[in-house]
């Protein structure tokens, strides 16, 4: 993983909460809470929670007295989160890394990570983490991207822009998001660090958008996509997506566009 895989700042926080958000993190956000809620939990930590999508669906769904917990490691994205969220007394929000989390040992009921293990630089160590701090009995819930090829935009997207650097393309979506997709490796990972319940199952699902321009602009604008493109040339950026946007209408037509996504739901206890 490279080191800007992991900033979200400028302005792509609110690029990202505004396209990426309802184009491909929202469906899953309120499988992610309706899973945690069935669980009856009374505390919650939730890592790397980026703009807030996972905390909006859940919040609503936990008791009156539960505690609730909301962490990332980017304070950026932190306090946009903060924004889009109503007044809680139950929620705590704090710059946390997953890696070293600053909270004592079987402190949680449910832990849960949306989307976030994948730019976790070691997940034995982040999920020995999650381990540490449940109480008997408590669960770790996350979801992980499959492979790039089962998620239609993000392979547009990705093509499209190799062909404007040629020598040098940009590969964060298929190298972070998309690059912790094997079954039998999270597994593994999860039993390293100690776990030995382990549920996975594969959720397909459909994306969809006003327009190829919006779900360009999401991708090439509203994740860490746009700090590797800037760092190659600022000045194509707008080609980039003007590129990435030609590539999904190709496929998926000039008007409102659909492309599937797939992603891996994990429920870990033990």
């Amino acid at each position: 993983m490279a080191a800007s895989d992991k900033v979200f700042a400028g302005s792509i926080p609110k690029f990202y909460d505004t396209l990426m958000v309802p184009l491909i993190f929202e469906a899953y956000a309120i499988d992610l809470a309706e899973l945690v809620a069935a669980f009856s939990p009374g505390s919650v930590l939730e890592t790397a929670a980026g703009s807030g999508v996972v905390t909006r669906a859940l919040a609503p769904k936990l008791g009156a007295d539960a505690r609730y917990v909301v962490t990332d490691l980017n304070q950026a994205m932190l306090d946009y989160a903060v924004t889009r969220q109503a007044s809680d007394s139950r929620i705590e929000w704090r710059q946390a890394d997953a890696l070293a989390l600053p909270f004592e040992a079987a402190s949680f009921d449910v832990v849960c990570c949306q989307f976030g293990v994948m730019f976790f630089p070691n997940r034995v160590a982040g999920y020995a983490e999650a381990r540490r701090v449940l109480r008997p009995g408590g669960r770790f819930v996350f979801n992980v991207w499959d492979r790039i090829e089962e998620n239609a935009f993000a392979d547009d997207v990705t093509n499209a822009v190799a062909a404007v650097f040629p020598h040098d393309p940009p590969r964060f979506l298929a190298r972070t998001p998309h690059g912790y997709h094997d079954i039998a490796l999270i597994r593994e990972d999860l039993s390293r660090a100690g776990f030995t319940d382990i549920e996975i199952e594969t959720r397909e699902k459909m994306s969809r958008a006003p327009s190829a321009r919006e779900v360009a602009t999401a991708y090439c604008q509203g994740t860490p996509l746009r700090n590797e493109i800037e760092a190659r040339d600022a000045s194509l950026l707008q080609l980039a997506t003007d590129r990435a946007t030609e590539a999904i209408a190709s496929r998926s037509g000039e008007g409102p566009v659909a492309g599937k996504i797939q992603a891996h739901v994990i429920v870990a206890a033990g």
